[in-house]
């Protein structure tokens, strides 16, 4: 089954992209939750204008991500938690780092950034992703507080 996704599905694809499913996933899950509809032939004439229409306005957008991309590259960041030697009490989390890069003055969502759980101190990356075409590693360390 075709569909064309209206908004950004993680593990499929994202907004405005044709992508193939099977029929159950489509017919019971994108299209009632209005993640996509369906690829007819007039939908896909309709996408195709409006991203036309849309193209250069895409650049300038994806020339932002490219300059907040090389901002983000430049920062160092710290976070600081407790612990017991190398181990931390408790992890560090996507929530953690966006709290990092607020107190650094730049505003992600967190479902953008991958990092995993991080339980111990030392030198971490995460995955940051500010566009579909721009994605940064973003180089971070792990301190232990002192007390």
């Amino acid at each position: 089954m075709e569909l064309i996704l209206k908004k950004d599905v993680q593990n499929l694809g994202f907004k405005d992209d044709i992508v193939t499913v099977k029929n159950g996933y489509g017919r019971n899950y994108l299209i009632p939750q209005g993640f996509a509809q369906l690829a007819t032939a007039s939908a896909k004439k309709v996408l195709a204008e409006n991203l036309k229409q849309r193209a250069h306005k895409e650049a300038k957008i994806v020339a932002d991500a490219k300059a907040l991309a090389e901002t983000l590259k430049a920062l160092e960041i710290k976070i600081s938690a407790k612990a017991g030697g190398e181990k931390l009490f408790g992890s560090i989390t996507n929530i953690d780092i966006v709290g990092a890069l607020e107190k650094a003055g730049q505003s992600i969502d967190r479902k953008f950034i991958t990092s995993g759980i991080v339980k111990r101190t030392g030198k971490y990356s995460a995955t940051v992703r500010l566009h579909r075409d721009v994605i940064v590693e973003l180089a971070y360390e792990i301190v232990a507080e002192k007390a």
